[in-house]
């Protein structure tokens, strides 16, 4: 179980980056678990900033998809780093577990959330402190839970758990119902005259979230509420 001074409510940071907002969905539903049983919860969004992205990444859908898609390969193929901003939220005190919500850039942690991984904040902020990993993917989560959960260790982090979500479909028409989305924020049955499932977080993986968080709570503060 967590160390925590006296009777104090476990303070819990919900750190994440997230693009089309499916990474602070899961987040958000754990949040509400942890909130519900008393807890006091912070939410750290990253911000994307690099000049050589930020425009693409700050805009929903994308412009041009298949050009901005693409604009992050090469960056992430050599695990680079970028630019970001991190909220006062990150600097603000020690946490007794924080949840890191790190969506799958082509099979890997994404640019924003390696950055701040990488970063001398969070050497002091995952200093000793349990985490747990949310990843959210269309097919290859392996590669990007492995590198954040490496990540955050490497930055004295104690790993406590991790859930993972995939979306339906095939590797081709996965990745169409993705790009779909990312061109018109819309849910459509064909795209490029491809029949495509359905994309993103389904109420049930919000609800396997829930259980998970529930889980978590009490194994590292016990059970019930404070």
């Amino acid at each position: 179980m967590a160390a925590r001074a006296g009777n104090r409510r476990p303070r819990i940071l919900l750190l994440y980056y997230s693009y089309t907002g499916q990474s602070l969905k899961v987040l958000a539903a754990a949040g509400e678990v942890f909130r519900g049983r008393g807890y006091d919860v912070h939410m750290a969004p990253i911000a994307f900033t690099d000049r050589r992205y930020s425009e693409k990444f700050a805009r929903f859908p994308m412009r041009r998809v298949w050009f901005d898609f693409f604009s992050v390969l090469p960056a992430q193929t050599r695990r680079a780093t970028g630019e970001i901003r991190t909220p006062d939220e990150v600097r603000n005190g020690h946490y007794d577990l924080i949840c890191v919500g790190s969506p799958t850039w082509w099979r890997t942690t994404s640019m924003p959330m390696r950055s701040f991984l990488k970063s001398d904040e969070a050497r002091t902020l995952f200093g000793d402190t349990p985490f747990a990993v949310f990843v959210v993917c269309r097919r290859y989560w392996r590669e990007n839970l492995d590198a954040t959960r490496a990540l955050a260790e490497k930055q004295g982090g104690r790993y406590a758990d991790e859930v993972h979500f995939t979306y339906p479909g095939t590797q081709i028409r996965s990745m169409l119902s993705l790009t779909s989305y990312l061109a018109t924020s819309a849910y459509r049955d064909r795209y490029l005259g491809v029949r495509i499932p359905p994309t993103n977080i389904s109420p049930e993986q919000l609800q396997k979230t829930r259980l998970f968080a529930n889980s978590l709570a009490d194994r590292l503060f016990g059970k019930g509420s404070v």
